[in-house]
């Protein structure tokens, strides 16, 4: 129902009530008919089922099936450096869950707990929840309106509707239906809405659910879309579990037809499953993750939930607010059209009601600008003050559009006035130039007329100023009389300028392949300047929000990729742009700040707050920007990017061991030549190559042409990848074996040749963290540390006594070490090889 199109008697008929109120009687009917007026929030799984269901990932699974494994081939160290990966793993994904949630219980608290209300004709204080439908409602100045309220009486009533329409200016509220759609909501009080002045009297129309802030409500309660990391995390165990299951069972059968007695080939081929899952993978990505965000937090990007960083390097498209995010949130003077300066500084700072205090401007933005404008060129408020006291002011209404001072100068009283050029114009005679008056002639005020009109093309916010020197026989108390026959000083333009790292912020997007589209409230002529300004706005389309309503969803994804700038945009259609943009493959990031922005937020691939939003908007977000600038999304970008290959690199270099091991092992088997590894031997590759040095990967710095880069799509094993994981696989077993079965042939005893294979196999990993480092260099020293520190230990293994009991290992010597050496470094070789084929 459109109950702003109704008249009063219309309103209250539909709803079977009177100015009187409902009778207690009849409230109580329809409270029990239609509910409380209060949010409902959806049955979610209890704490205890949403921890458990954390263990429901395939990845996880296959874990725990490999500690499972582990912990019967009789290495409890493994099972359980395993388990704690899980466990741990799921508490992360618990705790980010659990604080999701949360982003309801803050909209509900937001809501207001008592009403004021007329019932059986008296006015009577009752909890806003026992609100219902043809309750009339009483509202005054610090009020928050308990429902959504068509208001049938008025005095001069403004509400704050920020949070909710993103409407940073109070709104009138009146009584008069609705004609025009400029003004749809001009006599509705929205629920949570707060009154900032007058008071009023309003029947309830929806209450609950049915409010705008309940319909937001039910938005942030759905389900988080999956983020494109774990997508391919899921996707990526699946892969490596079917492999896992297929070479188990052909290693077991192979071996158990050959002979081997069945227990050794049942931990052969247990061994091997372990080998093949790369129980590394969740450690390193939350150690990945974390790293990141605290990266992310010193540079003002409160990551708020882990997967959320990642998700970032895949943005492809940003839509960000205007005021404040690329633009500084400050009306500043960018340009002017000045003939008398001293006395246009004078009319800046005495004509003015802001002050300032402790650097901050205190009162409105037009006036701060002039303030500063002033200050900046040596005219200080304070002292002028105190030099040319005030006397009399005819204050700025919507009617005269514009604000006149009487101060006195030396005695003299003198008129000074700024305002609407159009209205300042007419009432000038005269020009100052430069304390030389004149007559200001028609071809001189066409001149500055068409000064004027550039100035508005270039969506400026222009004031004319002008003072005149009023004779001791005028009478100051006529004031309006006054203004007239005046001087004119010149034409004064302001904006709300463009941050100047926004620029370049957007050029560094653009070259990074992600679109950046402006969503504002703001006007389009402004909106367009301000884009064309810092590069938003090319060869795009602009449009409002009344026209996007006007474009049906089959239409408006047609030509969603087109559009460049929204203006005058409401808070609901963020969504649609949203969805619209996802439809066409895009990864979508969107800035908001009010409880408006919530539903938005939630559906984006990355919601991004802001620091001075609401609590609401916080919650539903991914990401809070401490400083609400749009550089530091474009910093967070470059960071998720750096994530995603550091990832990426962790599982290229850990599922090449997985398929050196795996090719070796069943390449032995099918030649029917000795495994040369024993099931030890195996985990503790898994364990030395999962940790220290796996895991120093996750902190590589990022490329240097990492922004130049247009957004990832493919999976976290793209194609050119898995042809080099094949390949130093391929050269890891061939290199192995070869030494392997040299040794053998040489009639050493097994046992060294095994020590020697084993040896290889490890000094292979070692050389193989340096194809898969970044090409920055060496200043990863935690690099270094890790592939110190791992054949340090390889070297424990070699040659401690007690340790080549558990490892069935023996001393090698040096020409042992040179033959190592040399068949491990082919595995760079190979990786230089394909380097330049490709």
């Amino acid at each position: 129902m459109k109950w702003q199109n109704l008249s009063i008697k219309d309103t209250l008929n539909k709803l079977e009530t009177t100015e009187s109120g409902l009778s207690e009687e009849e409230a109580n009917k329809r409270l029990s008919k239609y509910g409380k007026n209060e949010l409902v929030e959806e049955k979610k799984d209890g704490p205890i089922k949403l921890f458990l269901m954390q263990f429901m990932d395939i990845l996880i699974l296959l874990l725990i099936v490999a500690a499972i494994a582990a912990f019967f081939v009789g290495d409890q160290i493994d099972a359980i450096v395993i388990l704690v990966v899980v466990v741990v793993n799921s508490i992360v994904g618990f705790v980010q869950e659990y604080r999701a949630e949360k982003a309801m219980e803050k909209l509900k608290s937001l809501i207001t707990s008592k009403a004021v209300v007329i019932r059986d004709g008296k006015k009577q204080k009752i909890s806003a929840s026992d609100l219902t439908l043809g309750d009339i409602v009483i509202i005054e100045e610090g009020d928050s309106v308990p429902a959504d309220l068509r208001i049938i009486q008025s005095a001069d009533l403004r509400i704050d509707e920020s949070a909710l329409t993103g409407e940073s200016i109070p709104v009138p509220k009146n009584e008069k239906p609705i004609e025009s759609q400029d003004k749809k909501n001009s006599n509705l009080a929205l629920m949570d809405s707060n009154v900032v002045s007058g008071n009023g009297k309003g029947v309830v129309v929806e209450i609950g659910m049915k409010t705008s802030i309940g319909k937001i409500a039910q938005m942030i309660q759905t389900e988080d879309a999956k983020t494109p990391l774990q997508e391919k995390i899921a996707s990526l165990g699946k892969t490596l579990g079917i492999i896992a299951i297929v070479i188990c069972v052909f290693v077991f059968a192979l071996e158990y037809l050959q002979g081997i007695p069945l227990v050794e080939t049942f931990m052969t081929a247990v061994s091997l499953a372990v080998a093949a899952v790369p129980e590394g993978l969740p450690a390193i990505l939350t150690l990945t993750l974390a790293l990141g965000m605290q990266r992310m937090a010193k540079t003002n990007a409160v990551v708020r939930k882990l997967l959320a960083v990642e998700t970032l390097g895949s943005c492809s498209v940003i839509c960000t607010d205007k005021t404040g995010t690329l633009t500084k949130n400050k009306m500043t003077v960018r340009e002017t059209h000045i003939t008398s300066f001293k006395r246009a500084y004078e009319i800046s700072a005495l004509c003015n009601n802001a002050h300032l205090s402790k650097g901050k401007i205190i009162g409105d933005p037009t006036d701060g600008a002039l303030l500063i404008f002033a200050d900046d060129n040596g005219y200080h408020k304070e002292e002028m003050e105190k030099k040319y006291p005030r006397i009399s002011e005819i204050p700025l209404d919507s009617t005269r559009k514009r604000m006149t001072t009487i101060n006195e100068f030396s005695g003299k009283n003198i008129l000074l006035t700024k305002g609407a050029p159009e209205i300042i114009l007419k009432s000038c005679s005269k020009i100052d130039n430069e304390g030389k008056i004149t007559e200001l002639t028609e071809a001189v005020k066409t001149e500055i007329t068409n000064e004027l009109n550039r100035m508005t093309s270039n969506a400026l916010r222009v004031l004319a100023l002008a003072y005149r020197e009023l004779s001791s026989d005028e009478d100051i108390t006529l004031k309006e009389d006054l203004e007239n026959d005046l001087i004119f000083v010149g034409l004064v333009g302001m904006m709300d300028p463009p941050r100047k790292e926004a620029e370049k912020a957007v050029k560094t997007c653009q070259k990074a392949g992600i679109k950046v589209v402006m969503i504002t409230g703001d006007h389009k002529d402004t909106a367009a300047a301000i884009a064309k300004e810092i590069g938003i706005l090319t060869q795009g389309r602009v449009i409002n929000g009344p026209e996007l309503d006007q474009i049906d969803d089959e239409e408006f994804e047609k030509i969603v990729e087109q559009v460049q700038v929204y203006a005058r945009v409401f808070p609901e259609q963020k969504v649609r742009i949203v969805e619209a943009l996802q439809n066409k493959g895009n990864v979508v990031s969107m800035t908001g700040d009010g409880v408006n922005d919530a539903p938005a937020l939630k559906k984006a691939a990355i919601g991004v707050s802001m620091g001075t939003g609401t609590d609401v908007a916080k919650e539903s977000s991914d990401m809070v920007l401490q400083d609400d600038n749009f550089a530091t999304i474009v910093h967070a970008v470059k960071e998720g990017r750096t994530i995603f290959d550091n990832i990426r690199r962790f599982v290229k270099f850990q599922v090449s061991t997985n398929v050196g091991a795996i090719l070796t092992i069943v390449s032995a088997s099918i030649f029917s030549i000795p495994i040369p590894f024993n099931p030890i031997q195996i985990l503790w590759i898994n364990i030395i190559m999962d940790g220290p040095p796996a895991q120093s990967l996750g902190i590589e710095p990022s490329e240097s042409n990492i922004m130049e880069r247009k957004p990832e799509k493919e999976n976290i094993l793209p194609k050119k990848n898995l042809l080099r994981i094949i390949l130093a696989g391929i050269v890891m077993s061939v290199g192995t074996l070869a030494l392997y079965y040299f040794q053998l042939s040489s009639g050493v005893e097994t046992m060294h040749a095994m020590t020697v294979a084993f040896t290889v196999f490890v000094m292979f990993q070692i050389f193989n963290v340096f194809n898969c480092k970044s090409k920055s260099g060496l200043s990863n020293r935690f690099l270094l540390i890790a592939v110190a520190a791992s054949f340090i230990l390889q070297l424990c293994v070699i040659y401690i006594p007690f340790l080549q009991g558990i490892f069935r290992t023996v001393a090698l010597s040096g020409i042992d070490w040179i033959l190592i050496f040399l068949v491990a470094s082919t595995i760079i070789i190979s990786e230089k090889i394909v380097e330049k084929m490709s």
